[in-house]
This record gives C-alpha cells, structure tokens and sequence, in this order.
C-alpha cells in the first residue's frame, strides 16, 4: 500500500525540474482539451444530424402502404387514416403519429409555372418539437385554404406572404386538380422536400384537393423513449389494422445515420488515441530523465534499505500525479469550453468563411450552426485512458531501477 512519505517524495520530485514537468503537463492538458472539444462538438452534430433525420423528417417510425416508398404514387394510400391513427396511439410509447400526404405539383404565381411538392399535414399533431410545424402558432396558420411555403421555394420564386398561388395537379382519379390557395407565410424545414419544394397545407385542404377523403401517404410515429422504438415497431407492426401495411423504424429508413453516428465516435476516438500517444511519449521521456539524473540518488536508498519495489512506486506515483494534473487543467479547459459555446453554439459555416449555414444532406437540411455537448462518460474514459498511459510510460524507467546495483548506482 502506497505511504503518505512516497506520495510526499514524489509530489516534490516533480518540483525538482519545474519547467519540464510543466511542460508535459501543458501538452497532457492540450491534448485532454482538445479530446473533450472535439468529442463535444461530434457529440453536438451528431445530436443534431441525429434529431434532423428522426425529428421532423423521419419520425423514430413510419407506416405506409407497400411500395409507396419506391414508387411515390399518388394512389398507394392508406385508408381509414382516423382508425389507424387510433390504433397507433393506443401504444404506450408512441408520443405522437402525425398523418401526412404528398404530391407533386405546378404552382404558379402569375403565367409562368414551376414545380413544387404539395405536402398535407394535420396542424393539431404536426405543432411539437420534432414535428413539421414547431413554432408555435404555426399550426393556426393552415386551413381554409391557407398554405405556408418552404423558405429555399419561396426565395427561388419570389414568394412572399400574403401572395396568391394557383395549384396544379392529379387527384386519385387520374383527373385534372387544380385550386387557388394563399400564401400565410415563408417556413424554414430541416426537411429539404419542404425547404426547397414544399407548399404545405392542412391535411383536410389536402384530401379535398387530391380526392383522397380519410385518406394519407404516411404515418410518421414518434415515441416516448427512443430506447424502446425497435419493441414499439414490433408490437405496432402486429396490430390487426396495421397487418396488411409497412411498418419500419428509423434505422431501416435512414441507416445512414447509424453510419454517421459511427463515423463521429470513431474520429473521437482517434482524437483520443493521438492524445495518448503523446502523453505517453511526455511522461516516459520525463520519467526517463528524472530516472538518469537521480541515479545517485536511488543507489544511496538502495544501500540504506529501501526496496526497488518502493522506488518503481514512487517513480509510478509520479507518472501518476503528473498525468492527473495535466488532465484535470485540461478537463476544466474543456468543460469551460462547452459551457461557453453549448448555448450560443459554433458556427462551422463562419469558420470556412461562409455566410451561409444551411446544408442539405440525405433530404435534410440543417444548420451548422454546432450546439457541442459533453457527456459524463468521455471524462471518465480520458481520465482512465491517461492514467493508464502514466503507468504503461513508466515501465521502461522502472525496468531501469529493478536492475540498479546500490554500489554501481551511487558511483555514476
């Protein structure tokens, strides 16, 4: 068991070339800095990639009608959309299922036309943090023929709020449908469909114009626990009603994601590996010298009765100490990094020198604008990793002492 006089020894051999331990302790700390604010920024862009393809995009599940996802067709429905939404809600898990119909269409402000998406949304079930329409009061703005437009259409097109557009499109009959709608307002959408193509209307507005009475293209689930979305698909998908339908979670939808979320832990992780490499090189060179340089030293303890075992935990305490110290300043550096950005978040866009901090990928469109996270769990895995860096650094020191002849060591 360590002594409080090992401890003491070692914390002031430290101290006996001052400059050089706070120098490895300088590059422990940069390098524990700069694991957490790179962890915490993949963590940060990660949720938000996570939360822009499961939020309004994808849902955490989806139902629709076989092959409506390949094909698109406009008569590939579900029918009695009010039971089937009663049905789905009846599952303890499920937190909100959102009806939704899509269409393509012409839209037209004057003669000239342009192409456009009409996309159907119930406003009562749509109005939440991860659905298509969460402003508040945003919801209020559809119906009666009101229609809000997504913000990449309406500046490609010169839409502006309170605009007349004319609709142009096929109903489920095959039949011409056509109608004039206005523009309540410009809306921004992580959904590239809707950002770059969208007029929503109400789900109501929708099933008028397209003929499709109780009738919609999807069902997008969200639940209450998305620990639990894999054992919500697979008791919704034996539901009698939902028999016949598709039902997948997002990870059949979007598998995309999991290979993001992949790819932001192992770049972390890489991070994490570099820091080690040099905290191992630091505090083994450091280690080394101090070894060398009180070689006399230890062959005088030697003599008077003190065990290599002792000298090894000495030299092992030290490495300790001052891995830890390097470590906790570049903890708290990383901590205060996060707590200086994680409100008011780190624009990636500005950094490149661009004005703009909108991308679209896979469908989505979301800002990088980057609110960085830090989570228990990358402190605790930095810490262990360092100190089991300080000990594995010092077994080349310590070999060194174990062989040390007490009368050899104390003529160098």
């Amino acid at each position: 068991m360590m002594s409080v006089s090992t401890l003491r020894i070692a914390w002031r051999s430290l101290g006996r070339n001052f400059k050089r331990t706070l120098l490895v302790a300088g590059a422990i700390a940069v390098g524990q800095f700069a694991f957490l604010a790179t962890s915490a920024l993949m963590h940060g862009y990660g949720e938000q990639f996570f939360n822009a393809a499961t939020g309004p995009m994808l849902g955490h599940a989806q139902v629709h009608a076989y092959d409506w996802r390949e094909d698109r067709s406009i008569d590939l429905t579900l029918a009695d959309i009010d039971g089937l939404l009663v049905d789905i809600r009846s599952d303890s898990n499920v937190a909100h299922a959102s009806a939704r119909i899509y269409a393509p269409a012409m839209a037209a402000l004057t003669e000239d036309g342009f192409m456009g998406v009409v996309v159907g949304v119930d406003p009562e079930t749509e109005c939440h943090e991860a659905g298509l329409l969460p402003v508040d009061g945003m919801g209020e703005l559809l119906g009666e023929h009101r229609v809000l437009v997504g913000a990449g259409f309406a500046k490609k097109h010169d839409i502006e709020p309170g605009m007349e557009i004319a609709i142009i499109g096929q109903d489920m009959d095959g039949s011409i449908a056509s109608d004039l709608y206005t523009v309540e307002d410009v809306m921004w959408s992580a959904v590239e469909i809707i950002y770059a193509l969208g007029i929503v209307m109400s789900l109501d507005d929708a099933q008028e114009l397209l003929l499709m009475p109780d009738q919609a293209h999807e069902i997008v689930v969200h639940t209450s626990d998305r620990e639990l979305i894999d054992e919500t698909v697979v008791r919704l998908s034996h539901l009698p009603s939902l028999a016949d339908l598709e039902v997948l979670s997002w990870k059949e939808l979007a598998p995309f994601v999991i290979t993001m979320a992949t790819m932001v832990d192992l770049f972390a992780y890489i991070v994490l590996i570099v820091v080690f490499i040099a905290a191992a090189a630091g505090i083994a060179n450091t280690m080394l010298m101090s070894t060398f340089e009180r070689t006399h030293e230890f062959g005088m303890l030697l003599s008077l009765g003190c065990s290599p075992g002792r000298l090894s935990t000495m030299i092992a305490v030290e490495a300790a100490i001052l891995g830890l110290v390097g470590v906790a300043i570049g903890t708290l550096s990383g901590i205060g990094f996060v707590a200086a950005t994680s409100e008011s978040g780190l624009n990636y866009a500005a950094l490149g020198g661009s004005d703009s901090y909108e991308v679209a990928f896979k469908g989505m469109q979301f800002s990088l604008l980057i609110y960085p996270r830090i989570y228990a769990k990358d402190i605790v895995i930095a810490v262990a990793a360092i100190l089991a860096t300080s000990l594995m650094a010092v077994v080349w020191p310590i070999m060194r002492i174990v062989r040390l002849r007490p009368v050899e060591a104390m003529r160098s």
